[in-house]
């Protein structure tokens, strides 16, 4: 897709990733963003990612060939009502949106639908901002895409093949799925994490027991309640009838699940958490297909100042060569992680020996025997195991 002129209207997490990534690139490209604060747009002309350095207005973006918009859905709709006559007839509007009935909608009221496809790029950390943006961030996972009915063919392959290049896997949705579908796999777990929090927070004694324990399971299924409130009030508002109908079969399940505990129906609770395993079990993580191998892996490094230059010097001693280095601030890793790319198998396996006869922890991917012993040995044993 050859994108020579791009707008971003919000470029915070998100934004900012695919803008960094899409500069990586094709570093030639000419980035014009708006941002509800200046810091955000001062920032990123810092770093060379965008042309302007301060604050646009959108008349600044009718000479753009793609525009991005990157900021709360309400705003978006705002956004999009005020760029319909600023617009070339050739630009293309997407967004990033994790709702999308009422945009397609307002695109649908503003006779807008050839020049408009949605977007949902399914990734995200608790960090938020400009800041914590980097174009790694959509590697691997799922990027949605919600063409109208007027979207031409041959852009909506474009816009796939731009996904691609994001290190993304596109899935083409109608808008209506989209929004019924993430209600139920993160709408509603973040529904159910939020509560949860709640809940321990008003039980909790005033010693704080619980909070003072709450470790592993606990922290695993409610660490999306640290996600922003701004944004969960916004999507509940714009996904309010699949979210209050999902809440309503989530009710009635957990209804089901405390009849079975209160008449001690063990045989039923058996059955409902076997099911529910053998679901689990058979979701696996999203990967892009690639013939490349890769020798790598990763350190449990504390954010401080000296931390890589330590294990680079440390690996330099032993004349180990680096094929690549940085910090890893992605899905699966909650605290910061190195990742050490090698040039070769042999050097990545002296590394990780070097690195733990030091004491640093390492994540390291060995073959795929040990890989699927090791899952089976950790899942028997109530262990939850993310592949990658």
């Amino acid at each position: 897709m050859a994108f020579q002129t791009i707008g971003f209207i919000g470029l915070g997490l998100i934004g900012g990733s695919i803008a960094k990534k899409m500069k990586s690139n094709q570093p030639d490209i000419k980035i014009y963003a708006t941002a509800h604060h200046k810091e955000t747009i001062e920032e990123a002309y810092r770093e060379g990612l965008i042309e302007n350095n301060d604050l646009l207005p959108l008349s600044a973006f009718s000479d753009c060939d793609y525009i991005f918009l990157c900021a709360p859905v309400q705003r978006n709709l705002a956004y999009l009502r005020q760029l319909k006559d600023i617009i070339r007839s050739d630009c293309y509007i997407t967004d990033v949106g994790s709702t999308k009935t009422e945009i397609h909608e307002e695109v649908i009221r503003l006779d807008m639908e050839a020049n408009f496809i949605g977007g949902h790029p399914m990734t995200g950390s608790e960090k938020t901002g400009i800041l914590s943006a980097t174009n790694t961030l959509l590697e691997n996972a799922y990027y949605i895409i919600t063409p109208t009915a007027l979207t031409p063919k041959e852009e909506i392959s474009e816009f796939r093949d731009f996904v691609l290049s994001l290190g993304a896997i596109p899935l083409i949705l109608d808008y209506k799925i989209h929004d019924y579908s993430t209600a139920a796999i993160s709408h509603l777990p973040h529904m159910i994490a939020y509560s949860l929090v709640n809940l321990v927070r008003q039980i909790d004694d005033d010693k704080e027991t619980m909070k003072t324990i709450a470790a592993g399971g606990f922290k695993d299924i409610t660490r999306i309640a640290s996600s922003s409130p701004v944004m969960w009030q916004n999507i509940c508002a714009s996904n309010r009838e699949p979210l209050l109908s999902l809440m309503d079969q989530y009710l009635a399940l957990l209804t089901q699940l405390r009849g079975y505990i209160d008449s001690s129906n063990e045989q039923a609770l058996l059955s409902f958490f076997q099911q529910a395993k053998d679901y689990r079990d058979s979701i696996t993580l999203p990967s892009v297909k690639s013939p490349t191998v890769y020798y790598e892996c990763f350190v449990d490094l504390v954010d401080e100042t000296g931390g890589i230059a330590a294990v680079a010097g440390l690996l330099a001693q032993y004349h180990i060569s680096i094929k690549n280095i940085g910090i890893m601030h992605s899905r699966e890793f909650q605290q910061g992680a190195l990742k050490i790319e090698f040039y070769d198998e042999q050097t990545a396996n002296d590394a990780v020996r070097v690195l733990k006869d030091n004491g640093y922890q390492i994540f390291a991917f060995p073959d795929k025997q040990t890989l699927t012993r090791a899952k089976r040995l950790l899942t028997d044993n109530g262990y939850m195991v993310h592949e990658r």
